[in-house]
């Protein structure tokens, strides 16, 4: 299952007017801001809509998170879900071993949330996939 997307814009405020619409039908809505100052230096400013059920906290749904679009980026940003800290660090080994680039060995991101575990890989392309497990979400 798919947890999250950024996708790249690049003017944030006319892209989360348009995905707050046409997802407005199916019960999506804003829920937030991380703004990059509360973490890593890596981690940009970000603005998110989710479904019903990821907005509510009351089990594994999905999330989209703009982000304003650096020049010349074009790659693209999935958030896997995984139901346990092993099945992040299994799937970061295994992209590793498939040619995957590190992006971010497996650990605690609790910049984000208390429980927030993952690891970030890159493909040749610069395409990321980041491999999370929540603490907070039930086993699937």
């Amino acid at each position: 299952m798919i947890d999250h997307i950024y996708i790249s814009v690049t003017n944030v405020d006319t892209a989360l007017a348009f995905y707050l619409e046409a997802l407005r039908p199916l019960g999506w809505r804003g829920f937030g801001t991380y703004r990059a100052s509360s973490g890593p230096a890596n981690v940009p400013d970000l603005f998110g809509i989710g479904d019903p059920v990821y907005v509510s906290g009351t089990g594994v749904g999905s999330s989209i998170w703009l982000r304003q679009r650096n020049a010349g980026e074009t790659g693209l940003y999935v958030g896997i879900v995984c139901d346990s800290n092993d099945a992040v660090d299994a799937a970061y080994a295994a992209s590793i071993r498939a040619g995957g680039i590190d992006d971010g060995p497996p650990a605690d991101r609790t910049h984000f949330a208390p429980g927030y575990y993952a690891a970030n890989v890159a493909d040749v392309d610069g395409n990321r996939l980041e491999f999370v497990h929540k603490a907070w979400n039930l086993p699937r």
